[in-house]
């Protein structure tokens, strides 16, 4: 096991060794006051000691681990230590009174020491550099150094250690030299302090990989609440009249860092750091530059009206409110140009190209470029999400599969209308944005997509049905050629030879009128079946009547729900003559191709639009593919003005429905 990663469970053992030792104290000492603080900073401490332990077991070779432990360490030693000297107060015996006495009084500086060590050695377990060691030997020696010389002054004793015997002490003569040596070392270490947060902006101007970047700045922005707590600070002083929301913000750094921290070494990509720093800057300046006009607009009202008037607060607000309202929006700009430059980069390229295409400078068809440029990923797609569509295709229409990059979804009016691909950079909430952003665009570019698409589909549909009208007619020419009209004309050369020979008694009439009678029902015969490929005879009686007809041809049970007054033929001609052979191809195609055991026939009305449903329990995947019915029969429809829907999800049957206008 790692040396780190033990010392870290060595930390936590003493952490819960000192919080079991402060609920003793607790009890000896009866001070409410003083326990309440050790459960505050044992709930404090709490989650610098659990996610220390956790970054130890993940990166059992780094000291970043042990060192989070030992914030939370320090914290309870310090409660722990109050409870102490509650204890003392009440048993003046209690052991190591005297020593605790002597080291307590200028211990207050190893607070501060974890963390500064922990900036020295973020985010990877080392110091910047060689020269660096030094501030590692000033942090463990001058609050040694200034512990030793606050003890061997008597006057610096706080109660109720007053009376406890001296371990240190010097002669009087050498006591103001050491006051001087004690006060010395406070702005050095205070230099201390300072240069390892130095440390951490040094290493952040180094880094050239953005994991540690990223790591740096997880860490900067879990520091930030130091400055917050200056700010509740200065609001309670304000508002309260003492340092009491100063509490709050302590507490919000006590558990901002260890989260930060566990974070930035184990998470760094959780999320968009960048939009978080940008965000926590631009509200800790709004609210500085509001704590700020509340001051200045309470003091200048409260010179006429009163200190404590409620007017004068009433009127301070009312000036932060409207000082602030336009002042928010562009101090966000400033701030994002400044610490999330690729959120402006994003916003601003797409602005740009709204404006463009608006002035008709650009084209909507651009936007994939744009992103590109301006998150410089030069693998971004744009996806556009049709209608009935699952997939997503590019502005050209070719189908864009995503594989397992992240997609924002784009979406408009509570539509989703398309996706942001990432290639190889950008993070997920800037993507995000980008989408938010270029919705508009986006909806643009579908639209014209969808247009081309229907036009496109338009003249092929209007293609296919002049090509079917040219095969029918040769049909029908060649059927009445080859038929009917080879019937005629030979029927016609007999009665012209019987004319001929009806004189001379060598013909016998009756039977070469019953043959010519035949000849003739035969052709009316031939003629009506050419005529019922063009509209079946059977509509005359109604829609209902035929679909009956229909459903007695097929070898399968046909359930037929046919509405009362679209049955009794009260439609157009047109109308019901799609609609009959929209049933008549759908249940031919369901009995060849899907074996269902039922089929399903209905058609209703509602509106001015009728509807017609087939469908059957097969194994489905059908497709309408050119040149097969189904085809043909979108085409019919869509010559009619309606609507053809084909859904033969595999191994759950398959539905055909046409929607076809018909105003009467």
């Amino acid at each position: 096991m790692a040396t780190p990663r033990l010392l870290a469970f060595a930390l936590a053992a003493l952490t819960s060794l000192l919080a079991g030792a402060g609920v003793v104290l607790a009890v000896i000492g009866g001070d409410g006051r003083a326990t309440t603080e050790f459960a505050a900073g044992v709930t404090l401490a709490l989650p610098s000691a659990t996610l220390g332990t956790v970054i130890a077991v993940r990166r059992p070779a780094s000291m970043v681990g042990p060192l989070l432990v030992l914030v939370g360490t320090a914290a309870v030693w310090v409660t722990v230590g109050d409870l102490y000297a509650s204890a003392v107060a009440r048993q003046p015996r209690l052991p190591l009174s005297a020593l605790y006495a002597a080291l307590s009084q200028g211990d207050w500086m190893f607070l501060y020491v974890p963390a500064a060590l922990l900036m020295l050695v973020f985010p990877d377990g080392r110091l910047p550099g060689r020269r660096w060691r030094w501030a590692v030997v000033g942090l463990l020696t001058v609050p040694v150094l200034f512990m030793l010389i606050v003890a061997s002054d008597p006057g610096s004793y706080r109660p109720p250690f007053e009376s406890t015997p001296r371990l240190l002490l010097l002669p009087a003569p050498y006591q103001p030299v050491v006051r001087a040596a004690s006060i010395a070392l406070l702005p050095v270490f205070l230099g201390l302090l300072v240069a390892s947060a130095t440390a951490v902006a040094l290493r952040y101007r180094r880094a050239t990989g953005e994991v540690a970047r990223a790591q740096l700045k997880w860490f900067a922005l879990g520091a930030a609440c130091l400055p917050l707590t200056l700010l509740l600070c200065w609001a309670s002083y304000l508002f309260l009249g003492g340092p009491e929301l100063a509490l709050a913000g302590l507490a919000a750094t006590a558990l901002a860092i260890p989260a930060a921290t566990a974070i930035a070494v184990l998470r760094h990509d959780l999320y968009d750091i960048d939009r978080a720093i940008s965000a926590a800057v631009t509200y800790g300046l709004v609210t500085a530059i509001l704590l700020a006009f509340y001051t200045a607009a309470s003091f200048l009202a409260g010179l006429g009206a009163g200190r404590s008037s409620p007017v004068a607060a009433a009127a301070g607000t009312a000036v932060c409110a409207a000082a602030l309202s336009p002042l928010r929006v562009r101090l966000q700009r400033w701030v994002d140009r400044r610490f999330y430059p690729a959120r402006q980069a994003v916003l601003t390229a797409v602005e740009e190209l709204r404006a463009r295409t608006h002035a008709g400078q650009a084209q909507p068809e651009e936007l994939e470029a744009t992103l590109r440029a301006a998150l410089r990923d030069p693998a971004l797609r744009v996806g556009y999400r049709l209608p009935g569509a699952s997939g997503l295709v590019d502005a050209a229409g070719a189908p864009v599969d995503p594989g397992d990059a992240f997609a924002a979804p784009v979406r408009l009016g509570g539509h989703d209308i398309g996706a942001v691909v990432r290639g190889g950079a950008g993070t997920r909430e800037l993507l995000r944005e980008a989408a938010s952003a270029g919705a508009l665009l986006i909806e643009v570019v579908r639209l014209r997509i969808e247009v081309s698409r229907a036009l496109d589909e338009a003249e092929a549909s209007r293609a296919r049905i002049l090509h079917a009208g040219y095969e029918e007619r040769r049909r029908l020419e060649r059927d009445l050629h080859d038929g009917a009209q080879q019937r005629l004309v030979s029927l016609g050369m007999a009665i012209r030879l019987a004319q001929r020979h009806l004189h001379d008694g060598a013909l016998d009439a009756h039977g070469l009128l019953d043959q010519w009678v035949a000849e003739l029902a035969a052709a009316v015969t031939e003629l009506r079946q050419i005529a019922h490929g063009l509209r079946p005879s059977s509509l005359d009686d109604g829609l209902g009547d035929a679909l009956s007809m229909l459903a007695g041809t097929v070898p399968v049970p046909v359930t037929l729900d046919v509405a009362a007054d679209l049955a009794a033929g009260d439609l157009p001609d047109d109308v019901a003559m799609t609609a009959y052979y929209v049933a008549s191809e759908a249940v031919t195609n369901a009995v060849k191709h899907a074996g269902p055991a039922t089929i399903g026939v209905r058609v209703s009305r509602a509106g001015d639009r009728v509807t017609v449903r087939v469908s059957d329990d097969g194994p489905g995947g059908a497709e309408i593919r050119p040149g097969t019915g189904l085809a043909g029969l979108a085409d019919r429809v869509q010559a009619a003005g309606g609507a053809l829907r084909l859904s033969s999800p595999a191994g759950g049957g398959t539905q055909v429905e046409a929607v076809l206008p018909c105003a009467w």
